[in-house]
Order: C-alpha cells, then sequence, then structure tokens
C-alpha cells in the first residue's frame, strides 16, 4: 500500500544512489510502481518531499547522551550520534542542510543541542555560532570521508601518487606518508577533541567574567 512513508523512504534510496538532483515525482512513482498522481496525495509536491526526506534522516539520529552528564561528554556523544547518520546517508544529509524545518523531528536535535550550551554557561547568539561551527566540521568531515573534498584527503588505493619536488615543496615531500593515509575515525576524534577543549577553554573565562561581576 502507497504511503508517505514509502515515498519518503524511495527517496532516500533514489538520492543515495544517484544525488538529490536525481530527485522527481516521476523517478519515484516509477520506482514504487504507482502512476505520479498517486504520489501527490500524501506528499503535495517536490519541496514538501524534500523536508520529509530531512525530517526523515533527522528522525534517525540516536541520542545516547546522558542529561546529567558533563557539558562536553554531552556534546561529544551528540557529534558523534549525527556524524553517524550522517555516515549512513551522506547525500541525504547534504539535502538536510539545504532545508528550513520546522517540524518536531527536524528542531528535535537543535533543541538538544542548544540546551546542552546554554547549559554549559553560552549566551544565547554564542550557543548559536557554536551548533553552526559544529555543524560545519561534521559536514567538511562527512565531505573528506565521502571523496567530496579530494585535496586534503587521503589518496585512494588504486590511484597515483605524483611525485613532487623536494626542493619546491620540502614539507609536503617530508609528509606524503600522512598526506596520502588516513583514519576517519581518529581524525573525527582528533578535531572533535580540538572544538571540545576550546569551547571549553572559552566557557570557563565567560564563567569567570560573571563571577567578577558579581
Amino acid at each position: 500500500m502507497l504511503s508517505r512513508s514509502r515515498i519518503v523512504d524511495a527517496a532516500v534510496d533514489l538520492i543515495e544512489r544517484e544525488g538529490a538532483d536525481a530527485v522527481s515525482m516521476r523517478r519515484i512513482a516509477a520506482g514504487l510502481g504507482v502512476g505520479v498522481m498517486s504520489l501527490y496525495n500524501h506528499v503535495p509536491n517536490k519541496a514538501a518531499l524534500l523536508d520529509a526526506i530531512s525530517e526523515s534522516v533527522l528522525s534517525k539520529i540516536e541520542f545516547t547522551d546522558d542529561p546529567s552528564a558533563h557539558w562536553t561528554d554531552r556534546v561529544r556523544v551528540q557529534a558523534r550520534a549525527f556524524r553517524q547518520i550522517a555516515h549512513h546517508y551522506p547525500r541525504s544529509t547534504m539535502v538536510v542542510f539545504s532545508r528550513q524545518l520546522h517540524s518536531t523531528a527536524g528542531l528535535l536535535p537543535v533543541e538538544r543541542a542548544l540546551s546542552t550550551l546554554r547549559d554549559a554557561g553560552f549566551e544565547g547568539g554564542e550557543a548559536v555560532r557554536m551548533l553552526r561551527m559544529f555543524v560545519a566540521y561534521i559536514v567538511g568531515s562527512l565531505l573528506r570521508e565521502v571523496g567530496v573534498t579530494p585535496t586534503f584527503a587521503p589518496v585512494r588505493g588504486d590511484a597515483t601518487v605524483v611525485d613532487v619536488d623536494p626542493a619546491l615543496f620540502p614539507e609536503v615531500s617530508s609528509l606524503a606518508p600522512y598526506l596520502t593515509s588516513c583514519d576517519h575515525d581518529e581524525e573525527f576524534e582528533f578535531g572533535l577533541e580540538l572544538l571540545v577543549q576550546a569551547m571549553s577553554v572559552r566557557a570557563g573565562k565567560q564563567a569567570g567574567r560573571r563571577s567578577a561581576r558579581g
């Protein structure tokens, strides 16, 4: 039986295979073996479908952070949870960031992250900037992992490394073994820890200023 969830799942599968540009009501209907017009009984238009895809992806994030844990630990867990879902749906995740979401499923991860940052002592505007910083980091890491940003990504096993002139590029030449290999999990954790440590220092300074003001 045709349903909204079946349509959304079919659209997600299509995006992961061919990219968001491949999505059309006609393609989705053909994949489901139904008439195009029957889709409109469940999804009014393509824009609504893309919103539904975004909400579906976000609803799959499994938050396991303990509300009673230190905020730095919660930030780590939340970042890893988002990265995990982005790993499962890399192309659909890009759709998420192209939509303005207003649903419960779409706003719940945002609410959870902002609540954690506010509990850490960050003021409203700064908490929002912190959230955007983390989103940018996670998306950038994802793009590198799926090979969209190859310049600083590890060289594929089937690719040939071009020799560089060590006289012109001494650092690139000497560090070539590191530039051509990468453990994505270790790289992500390294960057995540740097961000959390920087946030912790900033939170400490703000707490000190608040105490000084009495």
